[in-house]
């Protein structure tokens, strides 16, 4: 699954890993029903709702895409706690390479199991990789009943006005 990257982004966004329909179409957050691209609108990241076709425009906007872990499950729950911790180490590899202003990851239980966090709640974090700042999503997924797309867009645009206040 190739990431959406560049060096300083405004804002890198992080998934758990690949879906199955990630993988069969290279476009992150593809499976209908993954409310990703429908709150990134809402919040404000991007002017119009993109398809997941358009991901490569997200540079043009100041923000990548990549994952915690790149081997592709019909469910997160199928990842082990040993890919989860490997993956975290890569990802603050690349983010201390890329410097976005920010990592936003999308999943809390992703982001306690990557980075042994266990406390960690939705919202600004106080781990920091360089200069880069963490910022945990809710996990947009339509299996992810406990946060509607107005709710989680309220939390995405909350990490979008910080962003755009440095």
């Amino acid at each position: 699954m190739p990431d959406v990257v560049a060096d300083g982004l405004d804002v890198l966004f992080c998934g758990i890993n690949p879906g199955l329909t990630t993988a069969a179409t290279g476009h992150h957050f593809a499976r209908p029903g993954n409310r990703f691209w429908p709150v990134l609108h809402l919040s404000g990241f991007t002017p119009r709702l993109m398809k997941p076709a358009e991901q490569q425009e997200l540079l043009s906007y100041g923000l990548g895409i990549t994952n915690v872990v790149a081997r592709a499950t019909a469910r997160a729950d199928e990842l082990s706690a040993d890919e989860y911790r490997e993956g975290g180490l890569l990802l603050a590899a690349k983010v201390q390479r890329l410097r976005p202003r920010w990592l936003a990851v999308v999943g809390v239980t992703a982001y306690r199991a990557a980075f042994g966090e266990r406390g960690a709640q939705v919202g600004p974090q106080e781990r920091t990789f360089g200069a880069s700042r963490v910022w945990v999503l809710p996990n947009p997924s339509g299996l992810n009943a406990h946060w509607t797309a107005p709710t989680m867009a309220e939390e995405y645009a909350r990490l979008r006005e910080a962003a755009a206040e440095e």
